[in-house]
């Protein structure tokens, strides 16, 4: 049914429907029949796709990255789609609007979208007060960490938003590589990373990871990240949507395109991290990831976890459950008995 749904609900303005989504997954999912229906339909589990990663385990690899739920209103009824983890956020210290509108397009033929949203969201202090109602949750809960527009700090920025979490939340990113907050996407360099990571080994010894932008020339992002993990990262999440609005046949003049069209970047900038740092850290595929078979690639590459945002829209509430459903299949054609046993396997 879903592809009659979403044809329909795509006549809409992208924001308008996933305020309606929103409402769904916050205020109506959570009562008694609909939760029957959603689990017996979406959920699914399976041993052999649970694994321990960053200290935490996850009854399997598919999370849904952040920017779905900024607010943390969801994490109930998104609970209920079969995720092994989610991913909330990013959340900024002080709340704030984010960028004018329209601010979020899709870009059908290509499977894709773009989105200048601003880390619009309500604050730490609020959301907070959101998760601190779930939490803990039965699946891992990990917190996107931005700093606000207006910050004149932002080294401080990221120390307030994550104090307000420190008892909330399985792990932590740090958001340097968004391409929507006004000279964020500088703060990806050594001296930066060094800072950070020190500061936030001071306040806790969660997982902690950083997410990256497929748009660094390489050689940049390979010391940024290695100073990372130096100064106690946990992971490295790879990657956040990308400005080469070349991948799309009419894109708009601003903000970063993620679903279809950044499949190949985001793969090629993931080689490019496991091939230097894997099992030196734990590494997150994200990006373009819009098939089984892309998904057990990267695993395959060496994603102890994935992340799937975009292709979530475009194949709906049983995406969690198709993709584990799929990758079982594949772990049986390859003779692994656990998914453990692909990660890395192509390195």
């Amino acid at each position: 049914m879903y592809p009659i749904i979403r044809d329909f609900l795509f006549r809409f303005d992208a924001e308008r429907i996933h305020h309606l989504a929103e409402f769904f997954l916050s205020k109506v999912a959570n009562k008694p029949f609909i939760q029957d229906v959603m689990l017996s339909n979406f959920f699914s589990y399976d041993p052999r796709l649970e694994n321990e990663v960053l200290g935490l385990k996850f009854p399997n690899p598919i999370g849904l990255g952040a920017g779905f739920d900024k607010n943390g209103v969801m994490v109930e009824g998104l609970g209920l789609l079969g995720f092994g983890y989610l991913e909330l956020g990013t959340v900024t210290k002080n709340p704030q609007s984010g960028n004018i509108k329209p601010r979020l397009w899709r870009h059908i033929d290509e499977q894709s979208l773009q989105n200048a949203m601003g880390f619009n969201n309500n604050g730490s202090r609020v959301i907070a007060k959101n998760i601190a109602k779930i939490y803990p949750f039965s699946i891992p809960i990990g917190i996107n960490l931005g700093k606000n527009k207006d910050a004149k700090d932002a080294l401080d920025s990221y120390s307030e938003v994550l104090k307000d979490f420190l008892d909330l939340g399985d792990y932590y990113v740090f958001n340097l590589s968004s391409p929507n907050t006004p000279n964020l996407r500088d703060l990806q360099n050594v001296d930066f990373v060094n800072e950070l990571f020190c500061m936030a080994r001071e306040f806790t010894k969660k997982p902690i990871l950083l997410k990256i932008s497929p748009d660094m020339e390489v050689d940049s992002m390979l010391k940024t990240c290695e100073m990372a993990i130096k100064k106690g990262a946990s992971g490295i999440i790879a990657t956040n949507t990308t400005i080469d609005y070349a991948l799309l046949k009419a894109p708009k003049d601003r903000g970063g395109i993620s679903g279809r069209a950044l499949r190949e970047k985001s793969k090629e900038v993931f080689k490019i991290l496991a091939q230097s740092f894997f099992k030196k850290t734990v590494l997150v595929s994200v990006g373009g990831i819009d098939s089984v078979d892309e998904a057990y690639e990267r695993i395959r590459l060496g994603a102890s976890l994935i992340q799937v945002f975009s292709h979530f829209i475009y194949h709906g509430p049983s995406l969690s459950k198709d993709l584990n459903a799929g990758l079982l299949e594949r772990l049986r054609r390859d003779g692994f008995d656990h998914i453990s046993q692909a990660v890395g396997v192509d390195l």
